[in-house]
């Protein structure tokens, strides 16, 4: 089966099933895959050059008129939408039978770790200038969850706030997680939120925020790097 991924997390989950797509986006960190521009403006008359029998789009991650344009091209799409840690292994089954049901186990139940108590509250900025979070109606605090951390702005009425350190710094958490992405934060930040508490934490954004073949490995090493 050809496929098209503009989802980097359903690349990634491909390429541990067997599956290699035909493209995919520059976001997918696959440079030995042809590229068909970015997950916000794929070039879709490459797309549809490669005559797909599938391309795989994301609710979140891509815009609704890209995803209207292919299925008005005539291609086979498949949309992805998840939102919380309990819908990955639904997903992945649907996405499974999507791409012809190849021979792999899409969740290895056996594999993912059981949840440990709450025992952590950790600021997790997104963005820098301005400071943005996460809310708890997010995959990424889901997961946070999931690894006995409580996401102190989970509360928030929206689901990508902007934020200001102080307000960080009322917040009562004893630690600051940094991931890798969408923001690239590095060693080089951590000193700006040690105001908020001097625990900071760097970690890797897939690992948070990309669902898919990786979420039971993820879930052990993000328990282990913030215990």
């Amino acid at each position: 089966m050809r496929v098209v991924s503009l989802v980097p997390s359903v690349t990634e989950t491909l390429l541990a099933w067997g599956i290699e797509p035909v493209a995919c986006t520059r976001f997918c960190e696959q440079p030995g895959l042809p590229h068909v521009g970015g997950t916000k403006d794929p070039d879709i008359a490459a797309i549809t050059a490669l005559a797909p029998d599938l391309v795989v789009v994301d609710r979140e991650e891509n815009r609704k008129e890209d995803a209207e344009a292919i299925a008005a091209a005539g291609l086979g799409l498949h949309v992805t939408h998840v939102v919380h840690l309990a819908e990955v292994e639904a997903t992945l089954w649907a996405l499974w039978a999507a791409v012809g049901k190849p021979d792999v186990n899409p969740w290895p139940s056996d594999e993912v770790p059981a949840a440990p108590p709450i025992s952590r509250r950790a600021f997790v900025p997104i963005w820098r200038r301005p400071w943005m979070t996460i809310n708890g109606d997010t995959y990424g605090s889901t997961v946070l969850r999931a690894c006995g951390v409580h996401n102190v702005f989970s509360g928030h009425p929206d689901r990508y706030p902007e934020v200001t350190i102080a307000e960080a710094s009322g917040m009562r958490a004893d630690l600051v997680i940094l991931p890798s992405e969408p923001y690239a934060f590095a060693e080089r930040h951590m000193a700006e939120v040690s105001a908020v508490v001097p625990d900071v934490r760097l970690l890797d954004g897939r690992d948070l925020f990309w669902w898919g073949a990786r979420t039971p490995g993820a879930l052990v090493r993000i328990t282990a790097a913030l215990a």
